[in-house]
This record gives C-alpha cells, sequence and structure tokens, in this order.
C-alpha cells in the first residue's frame, strides 16, 4: 500500500474530480488509516475497525468515481455493487456473499498479472528458444532407458554440430530483427474451450457452476489442438503459456486473499434504495431482509470462496445514496452503526461545470480532441463556448431530471454530432468550436423544453 498522506490522497483525487472537498478528505483519512494500521503493534492490529464512509448526494456528482480513483490510487480490490441486487433468501436475487467471492476473483487476477509481469522476461527467453526449436529442430536419439528409469529419460539431445550451432544463433539474429515475421509456424496449442455448463440456482449457490467446470476440467484429459500462426503471434503465445507455468498459483491465492482482507474496498451503490421508510408496507420487508443480510459482512465475517476463507473485518465499505425518498436515519440501527462516517455531496452548478470542462485529466473537451485527432482534425474549444457548453447543462438540469455531470456527455455529443458523422471527409481541418457555434447548434433544442427532455 502507497503510504500517502491525507493531501497527497486529495491531491491526487483532485486531478480527476471537481469539488467535493468534504468527500475527498473523508476517503483520505480513511485510506491513510489503513496504512496506519499496518504501523501499530500486532496485538492491537485485529481491534481496528476500517470506518466505513456513507456518501449522500444526487446523482452525477462524483460519488463513484471519487471511490474508483482511491482504489486505484491504493492499489486495492475495488468492487463496485447495487444494494438493490441483492434480496434476502427466499426472494429472487443474489446473495449478500457473492460480492466477496466477486471481491476475491478480482484481487486473484490482479495478483496474477502483477506476478506474471514478473516472469515475463524469462518467460520471453523459453518461448524464443521453443519458436527457435519449431524452426530449426534439434537432432535427436533413442537410447534404451537405463532399469528403473523412465520412458521419457531415454530421449537424449545429440551435441549440437559448430554449424547447427551457428545456423541457429543466425535465425535467433533474423528473429529478434524481425525478419521472420511473415513466416507460419506449426503450433500446438492448448484447447481452453469448456463444454457449456448452465446453473439456474437460488441464492448461495452461484459458485456451483464454476466448481462444476473445474471439477470437469481437471477431470478431463487436457485436449491441444494444432494452428498455423505467424511467428510473431507463435511467440506471444508461448511466451503467455510459459508466463502461466512460471507463476506460483497458490502463492498468488496467499497474496490474493491478503490484499481483500487488509485493502479491499467495496463501493455499496443505490444503499439508499434498500433503507425502509416508514409508513409504508409490501416491498419492505425485503429491503429490511437485504439490510440484515448485508449487517454480518460489513461488522465482519468469514465467507467460503473457492480459493478458501475471507475474513470480511478489515474490508473497507463505501456506501453511496441519492436519500431522495428516505434518509440514512431509515437504516437499521445496526448497520447505520457500521458506517460512522457521513458526508454530503453537493449539486454541481455552472462554476463546476466549466472546471470539469477544463481542469481534470480526463476533461472532456481532451477527450474529443484526441478522438477527432485520430481523423487528422484539430479540435479547439474556446473559452466562451464552454462558458456557454456549461451554461446550457445547468439549465437543463434545472428544468428537466438533474443528472449533475452526467448531462456534459449528452450536450457534447448532441454538439459534435455532425462533426463526429462526418470525420473521414475533414481530414487536414481546424475546427473551432465558438459560443456561437453552441448557440446554432443546441439553443433551440434548450429552448424547446419538450425536446430537451427527449435529446438532452
Amino acid at each position: 500500500m502507497k503510504a500517502l498522506t491525507p493531501p497527497e490522497i486529495v491531491e491526487a483525487l483532485d486531478k480527476y474530480i471537481v469539488g467535493q472537498e468534504d468527500a475527498k478528505r473523508s476517503v483520505a483519512i480513511a485510506l491513510r488509516n489503513r496504512w496506519r494500521r499496518q504501523q501499530v503493534p500486532e496485538h492491537l492490529r485485529d481491534e481496528i475497525a476500517p470506518k466505513n464512509i456513507i456518501m449522500i448526494g444526487p446523482t452525477g456528482v462524483g460519488k463513484t468515481e471519487i471511490a474508483r480513483r482511491l482504489a486505484a490510487l491504493a492499489n486495492s480490490p475495488f468492487l463496485k455493487i447495487e444494494a438493490s441486487k441483492f434480496t434476502e433468501v427466499g426472494y429472487v436475487g443474489r446473495d449478500v456473499e457473492s460480492m466477496i467471492r466477486d471481491l476475491c476473483e478480482l484481487a486473484v487476477n490482479m495478483v496474477r498479472s502483477e506476478e506474471q509481469e514478473k516472469v515475463m522476461a524469462r518467460a520471453g527467453e523459453i518461448a524464443e528458444e521453443k519458436t527457435l526449436d519449431i524452426l530449426l529442430p534439434r537432432d535427436r536419439t533413442y537410447d534404451s532407458p537405463a532399469e528403473g528409469g523412465s520412458e521419457a529419460a531415454g530421449y537424449l539431445e545429440k551435441p549440437e554440430s559448430q554449424s547447427g550451432a551457428e545456423t541457429r544463433e543466425k535465425l535467433r539474429r533474423l528473429l529478434r530483427e524481425g525478419r521472420l515475421d511473415e513466416r507460419y509456424l506449426d503450433l500446438e496449442v492448448s484447447d481452453r474451450s469448456h463444454p457449456m455448463i448452465e446453473i439456474f440456482s437460488s441464492a448461495g449457490l452461484e459458485e456451483m457452476d464454476i466448481n462444476l467446470r473445474d471439477m470437469l476440467g481437471n477431470m478431463m484429459p487436457r485436449r491441444t489442438k494444432r494452428r498455423k500462426v505467424k511467428v510473431p503471434e507463435a511467440l506471444e503465445i508461448l511466451t503467455q503459456e510459459e508466463a502461466q507455468r512460471l507463476i506460483d498459483m497458490d502463492k498468488v491465492v496467499k497474496l490474493a486473499i491478503e490484499k481483500v482482507e487488509h485493502s479491499g474496498i467495496i463501493f455499496l451503490d443505490e444503499i439508499d434504495k434498500v433503507a425502509s421508510r416508514e409508513s409504508t408496507r409490501g416491498p419492505d420487508v425485503s429491503r429490511e431482509g437485504v439490510q440484515r443480510d448485508l449487517l454480518p459482512i460489513v461488522e465482519g465475517s468469514t465467507v467460503n470462496t473457492k480459493y478458501g476463507m475471507v475474513r470480511t473485518d478489515h474490508i473497507l465499505f463505501i456506501a453511496s445514496g441519492a436519500f431522495h425518498m428516505s434518509k440514512p436515519s431509515d437504516l437499521i440501527p445496526e448497520l447505520q452503526g457500521r458506517f460512522p462516517i457521513r458526508v454530503e455531496l453537493h449539486s454541481l452548478g455552472k462554476e463546476e461545470f466549466v472546471r470539469i470542462l477544463k481542469e481534470p485529466e480526463n476533461a472532456l473537451t481532451i477527450q474529443y480532441e484526441a478522438l477527432m485527432a485520430t481523423e487528422g482534425i484539430e479540435l479547439e474549444f474556446q473559452e466562451d463556448a464552454i462558458e456557454e457548453l456549461a451554461q446550457i447543462a445547468h439549465d437543463v438540469n434545472s428544468r428537466t431530471e438533474n443528472i449533475g455531470a452526467r448531462r456534459l456527455h449528452t450536450v457534447m455529443e448532441k454538439l459534435l454530432d455532425e462533426v463526429s458523422f462526418n470525420a473521414h471527409e475533414l481530414e487536414g481541418q481546424d475546427i473551432l468550436i465558438t459560443r456561437k457555434y453552441v448557440q446554432e447548434k443546441l439553443h433551440e433544442i434548450v429552448k424547446d423544453e419538450d425536446l430537451s427532455r427527449y435529446i438532452l
């Protein structure tokens, strides 16, 4: 885990998220506390529980983005899931424990990729030797195996002659220079296809499908098939196969489980949808059931996954919701107590929209400029055009549904619709987006409220 200080974490989040200082401070402290926990004496370490957070705010203000960027910053396994997907036992829906299994799968893939990077150089060397063996097979002979020896031990490679070694080195040089790239090789690769198995299971049996695949995969002999591929593709296939062989999967699983238990982050979106509201009946039975099922996971329990038992005591849970129809106090008291930090995110106005269009490293204007540059078009946004776009997005949000910064995507797409469609004909041109251009393209739609409801 990177030992970033809270101000450094906020500064890193500022590159992608405009405003919402309170939320950034809260998540920065939560992340730093994880690092602090690792430094305290071991007897006290297990006693320190993560301070889970509830983010309260309308859609499109940056709740998910804050959690996602935080996970990327800490290099933590991160899972975003909607609380409304879960239901209590007896209702149709996913088992609550499945989110821990999903997080575990993500962590294994993450650690496997990291381990693969470490062995890639060695795998590349072995793959190169194997490719040379296909291009120029070594002479092989057969000696009868010694008594008690294995059949495989009877195969001996003849020492290569001087000319054979020279030819091999010459081929190696040609291979590295890319002069053999157009040649085809017959390669034997493992067939990854599995028999199609589909299980319609109730909650709690979701892993049966995966376990059956694994079991059948181990029982059935490993199948291979021959493929005719070009040399570069053959090198890539052989490198990947060798990398898989060099990885110690037991170590990968052990590290992944540690990563989940000590630095996993689960983002529970739409937590307000499972909050029971007073004076309502019917579906609220299910809502409260979901909260009661969530409670042991958030409190800390042990979940059985296909990789082993995973403790959830120190996973950081960040919940979010608009809380239009309900409030955090409508959650059951036990669950409220497990989310001690409440932070409110504010609605976005024109000033924030201007900053969103200009400041972040992934700003929409930068994205569209890069997209058009692929067609040989230089797109440029003037300051007054950006202000006009921000004003239009703000006006539409205030008159129709307020969807926050997501409105900017709709407005930008409509603005550049014609340019995007005809881009192949505009190669080599410079296109300047001015206030007048924005008004010409969008003001008629904005003026007609019924039309803007459908289009923007």
